[in-house]
């Protein structure tokens, strides 16, 4: 049995622990405890509510609506933080290899939205190898709509500089706000059906539930 997303998140965290310069390594992890003493906000979506439609580009630069995603059966949504994020790419992975194949059997499809740029969410390579939509969201609209995003605090932006990375140089407007890692499923009335909110960043939706997810869905209908 392959390890799930949180047993190879766990183990990545372990290697950074080790690399990582002892004061950002610091930083990450209150961060992480302020999140989830926050835990899910409140004005987040729930189930049963509809969203509302909404239109962003996809990694080529092509327009995609929201009508477009769910026109054939509903839609598993993924809100992630961007290509730089390591527990992003163990979790996009995983869908890809695990999640993905079987999708087909609910005529479901799968989509990625981050608010990096769309040169920026995905690398030649990626884009040429992810059979998915990746889409993106700038300044964490439709992230903000549907009150999942936060922006990051200064301390948290000035350890990840240190690493490198610089998120007004990758996010689509400059911005700073990030969407919660989140799995939203849509049915084709633009109904929430199911959605996961992670407070923790180092975590994801597990594919077993998405699959459970899409299994309740289509046992009760449309």
């Amino acid at each position: 049995m392959p390890p799930t997303i949180r047993e190879q998140s766990d183990q990545f965290k372990a290697v950074a622990a080790k690399r990582l310069p002892p004061e950002v390594l610091e930083v990450f992890d209150r961060s992480v405890t302020g999140f989830l003493a926050e835990g899910v906000p409140t004005e987040a979506i729930k189930a049963g509510e509809r969203i509302a439609t909404f239109t962003l580009d996809d990694a080529s630069g092509k327009q995609v609506s929201l009508d477009q995603l769910v026109d054939a059966g509903p839609a598993v949504i993924v809100f992630y933080r961007g290509g730089w994020c390591p527990y992003c790419n163990l979790a996009l992975r995983t869908y890809q290899q695990e999640l993905l194949p079987q999708l087909d059997a609910f005529g479901a499809r799968l989509v990625a939205i981050s608010p990096q740029t769309p040169d920026q969410s995905l690398s030649t390579a990626e884009k040429a190898s992810l059979a998915f939509t990746v889409l993106s969201d700038p300044g964490s609209r439709v992230a903000r709509a549907i009150g999942i995003a936060f922006e990051q605090s200064d301390e948290v932006l000035a350890a990840q500089r240190q690493l490198g990375l610089d998120l007004a140089k990758v996010n689509a407007e400059g911005s700073s706000y990030l969407p919660r890692p989140t799995v939203l499923i849509v049915d084709r009335s633009r109904t929430v059906r199911f959605v996961d909110v992670q407070p923790d960043y180092t975590a994801r939706t597990e594919v077993a539930d998405i699959l459970a997810a899409l299994g309740s869905l289509v046992s009760v209908g449309p």
